[in-house]
């Protein structure tokens, strides 16, 4: 093994010119960090510089490492040390892989000091980072914990009609205990809550915004559209993947064989990335929320929390990255109602997504940037600065009749409406009758031949009571008889 060439492989690692025995926390906190992340390597007679300068006495110095670890680390993580020769010299190669029994501190100056790895740094970790590797080394989730609240006071109407419409069966009591959502006493862990329709999680929540232009910045308008979602991770999905669907516009132009669509941004794309935000966040960060901020020409989704494992992913191959989850219980949900695969492959098919799109350009591939405590994934509008085809244009203005056809016949059903209940309130009706009333006419129209029992089976009366409504009709004079049809058998008049 070379050691340059162990440098350039290693994603993590740390280099010594020498053991530095009086100063051990200027390299124990590197072993602290990769115990606590996703482990790395200390390689010892090598300059900052990269120059391989080796040791004098190698031997002696991997004695004293395995020493210094053993009265300085606690607890003492599991390294492999390695003696290397190149070009007649010898070098220390340090091995630490990641911990099992986080968090590993390094003892000294009357101090237990956890260290985590940011960027080519080990620094000192915080209050939240210290509570996700106790998390992690008792081997359990935030979405695992249990709560202090009973789910027996809690509902989940929204969980349960997504799940049987989506699985294509119905999710029972016992599933709730089974799944990871409460605990055998009937509490709710943190997984339970965040699915409960009013969430009591208070950092569960969803800002989206459609900004004016390319970016935030002041201006004569500022955001064209402004919405703030809170409750079941289930609706916060629903409700991001709607605010963009209003947001944003579907091309089309005609094809030999029908017509091609062209939507700003991939469905099934979109949809991942809320997915992703939403269930792979840090629930620790109190006080954060998942952002959708829509622009002009590209769309960012903001989740608070890194990557799981610590690690960069822009510094990574992202059609390789092996599945790590923050909240696997929530994510199994998820899975069992086909938002997203266990087999990790989220950024590989965004990606697959767009590639397939009409209007993609290599400079429009998804981008996604990490650090210690945040992610962010960017979609870029497909149909942003394109040119309008002449056949498009066509499309677009087949389209806006369609829509105004619509609208003049919404209009026309109000118009109707208000007739009716004008009507209703000149005969002295009761302001419920006015409504059975109404609703009834909004389901049946003008055309509609209709008698007691189509009443009665609509607003779900006896029949008697849908006499009664219909001898209401007749006071306002709303309806008509219709002969030839059977008796009892009217339509309405406007």
């Amino acid at each position: 093994m070379r050691i340059l060439d162990l440098i350039g492989e290693a994603t993590e690692y740390d280099k010594k010119e020498t053991l530095e025995e009086r100063r051990p926390k200027s390299w124990l906190k590197s072993v602290s960090a990769f115990a606590n992340g996703i482990g790395g390597a200390l390689i010892f007679g090598v300059t900052d510089n990269e120059e391989l300068v080796g040791l004098s006495d190698s031997k002696d110095v991997s004695e004293k490492i395995s020493e210094i670890i053993k009265t300085k680390m606690d607890p003492i993580p599991r390294v492999i040390m390695e003696i290397c020769e190149e070009a007649g010299k010898k070098f220390v190669v340090l091995k630490v892989p990641t911990g099992v029994e986080t968090p590993y501190y390094y003892i000294g100056e009357g101090n237990r000091t956890a260290f985590i790895r940011v960027g080519n740094q080990s620094i000192p970790a915080g209050t939240m980072d210290l509570k996700r590797l106790v998390l992690q080394g008792s081997n359990k989730t935030y979405d695992s914990l249990t709560t202090q609240y009973k789910y027996e006071n809690f509902a989940f109407t929204k969980l349960r009609s997504v799940y049987k419409k989506r699985a294509g069966q119905e999710l029972e009591e016992s599933d709730f205990t089974s799944f990871g959502l409460t605990d055998v006493n009937g509490m709710l862990t943190n997984a339970g809550a965040l699915l409960a329709d009013d969430s009591p999680i208070r950092q569960s929540r969803l800002f989206c915004t459609r900004w004016y232009g390319l970016d935030k910045a002041s201006g004569v308008m500022e955001a064209i559209d402004d919405k703030e979602f809170s409750g079941s991770l289930v609706t916060l999905l629903q409700s991001g993947e709607e605010f963009v669907k209003n947001n944003s516009k579907k091309r089309w132009k005609k094809t030999a064989n029908g017509r091609l669509e062209m939507p700003d941004y991939p469905e099934r794309a979109t949809l991942e990335c809320i997915v992703n935000a939403l269930i792979h966040r840090d629930y620790l960060e109190l006080g954060s929320e998942v952002h959708i901020d829509m622009y002009d020409d590209r769309l960012e989704i903001y989740s608070p929390g890194g990557m799981y494992d610590g690690s960069i992913v822009q510094n990574l191959d992202t059609d390789r990255i092996p599945s790590r989850r923050r909240n696997p219980i929530i994510a199994d949900i998820f899975n069992r109602m086909n938002y997203m695969e266990r087999r990790g492959s989220g950024f590989k098919k965004i990606k697959g997504d767009y590639h397939k799109e009409f209007n993609y350009k290599n400079n429009l591939e998804p981008k996604f940037y990490s650090d210690k405590n945040s992610f962010w994934v960017t979609l870029f509008n497909l149909n942003y600065d394109v040119p309008i085809e002449k056949d498009e244009k066509v499309a677009i203005e087949s389209e806006k009749v369609t829509i105004e056809n619509e609208k003049v016949t919404i209009d026309n059903e109000k118009v109707a409406i208000e007739k009716i209940y004008t009507k209703c309130v000149n005969a002295g009706l009761s302001n419920i009758m006015i409504d059975r009333i109404t609703a009834f006419y909004g389901f049946s129209g003008d055309d509609l031949i209709f008698g007691r029992k189509d009443i009665a089976e609509y607003l779900k009366f006896s029949y008697s009571n849908a006499g009664k409504v219909i001898v209401s009709m007749k006071r306002a004079n709303i309806i008509i008889e219709v002969v030839g049809k059977g008796k009892g058998k009217y339509r309405f008049k406007v």
